[in-house]
């Protein structure tokens, strides 16, 4: 559905983004992922054919972007990061606006509101002023604005800035339902956006593509071992060697519990890194109880999206450093 080749736009000496490439499937939602500046919305602004490309090429539904700009726009639904509203209209006013320059025949530009409107649960706030709506509701609208065609490729560039955490869950919701009929990317610097709503990723930084799989099989790849955090009391240290001598256990952080209530001496917190291929969360706990240690919690904790971002953002930036 959405192919993109070697995407370069060049900035007098500075590269906004250089030799991207990725593709979207069918139905597919694609989260883009990076930093502040790393690239996400001038790859946005190319593929909805606001600026154009230095170099390269990106095609929606077969359709050239620099060489056939109606077609991919006819098949495209946009929402920058500013929603392009006019806050004297009423919603459905605005819509039925938005519904004729997109070119919906005039016989069909109510249905067409009337649907949009329902798809991002709109239908009680038709009659009302846009400058009157909350942030999340005008959010809303601008979905609607590039629904409101039914094209088969949707942009989103930061979706959910400004949002609070209700209004985040309610468009993450829409955005999830839109899936399947839609092919859609999704730019965004918020973690739990991509890993919540996203099929797959791809990493930007620095205007480069540094990785782009599943959520999960970044995180299987990229980030080979989790742990176990415990909470004890007792001579952890006494029985510190013989947690390394168990299998999978590479590495052990203790520290004092700090702020805890009726804390007592001898309280620690500790952290032990353990390969995922392996379980060894029984010996740990049976050491611990038959050495007389107190054991007071334990959980497994697993790498996040959070750890193969940052990891990812390190090693570019080593690089850099090192060239």
């Amino acid at each position: 559905m959405i192919e993109v080749e070697r995407l370069s736009k060049i900035y007098g000496s500075t590269a906004a983004i250089k030799d991207v490439n990725f593709s979207v499937k069918t139905g597919e939602i694609l989260g883009f992922l990076g930093p502040n500046g790393a690239g996400k919305t001038t790859t946005m602004r190319i593929l909805s054919g606001y600026i154009p490309a230095t170099s390269g090429t990106a095609k929606i539904s077969g359709y050239d972007v620099h060489e056939q700009p109606m077609e991919v726009r006819r098949r495209i639904g946009y929402l920058p990061e500013n929603p392009p509203l006019y806050p004297d209209l009423t919603v459905e006013g605005f819509l039925m606006f938005v519904a004729r320059i997109k070119g919906i025949a005039v016989g069909d530009c109510l249905s067409r509101v009337k649907w949009s409107t329902e798809r991002c649960q709109l239908e009680d706030k038709r009659k009302v002023l846009i400058r009157k709506l909350s942030k999340g509701y005008k959010q809303r609208v601008g979905i609607a604005q590039a629904i409101i065609h039914s094209p088969p490729a949707i942009i989103l560039d930061e979706p959910t800035v400004g949002l609070d955490p209700k209004q985040i869950i309610e468009v993450r919701h829409l955005i999830k339902s839109l899936a399947g009929e839609h092919t859609i990317i999704l730019s965004t610097h918020i973690l739990p956006e991509v890993s919540m709503t996203c099929d797959r990723v791809a990493i930007i930084n620095k205007g480069k593509i540094v990785a782009i799989d599943t959520p999960n099989n970044l995180m299987s790849q990229l980030t080979k071992s989790g742990g176990y955090e415990l909470e004890v009391s007792g001579d952890i240290y006494s029985i510190k060697s013989l947690l390394e001598e168990i299998q999978g256990i590479s590495n052990i952080l203790i520290k004092d519990k700090e702020n805890a209530k009726n804390c007592q001496l001898n309280h620690y917190l500790v952290h032990l890194t353990a390969d995922l291929n392996i379980e060894p969360g029984r010996d740990i706990a049976a050491l611990i109880i038959n050495r007389g240690l107190a054991l007071y919690e334990m959980r497994r904790t697993r790498p996040t999206l959070e750890d193969v971002f940052l990891n990812l953002l390190t090693e570019e930036s080593e690089v850099v450093n090192n060239q």
